[in-house]
């Protein structure tokens, strides 16, 4: 096995990003995960994720949603671009449809063999991504954020969904929950959730590690969760898993 980090630099609206597309160089073309990021922007656990997905037999790509701009400006900057998506979710809706695009033309991709992981606040987008209809074999949402844009229009929704949640979790409480699963199962989606007790946000991340905010890593539900990935992945694709 060879990992390979390609750049995948693009630029949308004059804006420029640093996508990073991981693959191992010694197979042949694989089905593509885009991995979306949290409140900090294009990141180095990004890039972990991608790797490990290399693992299963597929490519990955790290997903820029702020911009080179945005991520080099530290937490401050990214704080301020995610709440401003928060506040304007046909704003984010428009960036996800743009990056989704500039990103699956790219000709190291399969258009047609594409699935999209993503964490905190990128966990929301790729639900986003899901409810706009977007033709992807599958999304998975560790502890993300559950509300649907006030606006949503209903579209038919092809993708797969997986939801990955801590029970404790601030940030999405139970009353969310509930209410996603009347929302997907009316627009006949196919979802599964995964929920862990006794866990709070960001349960994937080993720095966190803030009790009074809600954010606390979990060693076992990451674990388990990820091992849930590797099935629901794929089932996705339409096929047995490649792990070794």
């Amino acid at each position: 096995m060879a990992v390979l980090n390609t750049s995948l630099r693009h630029a949308i609206d004059g804006v420029q990003f640093d996508a990073v597309l991981v693959r191992d160089d010694t197979v042949g073309p694989a089905p593509t995960v885009l991995v979306f990021h949290g409140m900090e922007g294009r990141s180095d656990a990004q890039l972990q994720f991608a790797t490990r997905l290399t693992e299963w037999g597929y490519q990955a790509i790290a997903v820029d949603l702020f911009g080179e701009a945005v991520s080099g400006g530290g937490i401050d900057s990214t704080t301020a671009a995610m709440t401003g998506y928060l506040d304007d979710r046909a704003a984010l809706g428009e960036r996800l449809t743009k990056v989704l695009g500039t990103l699956t033309a790219a000709p190291q991709v399969d258009a047609g063999r594409v699935a999209a992981i993503g964490f905190c606040f990128g966990g929301l987008c790729v639900l986003d991504l899901a409810r706009a209809g977007h033709p992807l074999a599958g999304v998975a949402s560790f502890h993300g954020l559950l509300t649907p844009p006030p606006d949503d229009t209903p579209h038919i929704v092809t993708a797969k969904v997986m939801v990955f949640h801590g029970w404790d979790d601030p940030y999405a409480p139970p009353e969310d929950v509930v209410a996603l699963g009347r929302e997907f199962s009316g627009r006949g989606i196919d979802w599964q959730l995964h929920a862990y007790g006794n866990t709070m946000h960001a349960f994937m991340a080993p720095w966190a590690d803030d009790v009074d905010r809600g954010i606390l890593h979990s060693e076992s539900a990451a674990r388990r969760a990820w091992a849930s990935l590797e099935s629901f992945l794929g089932e996705s694709f339409g096929q047995e898993s490649t792990a070794h």
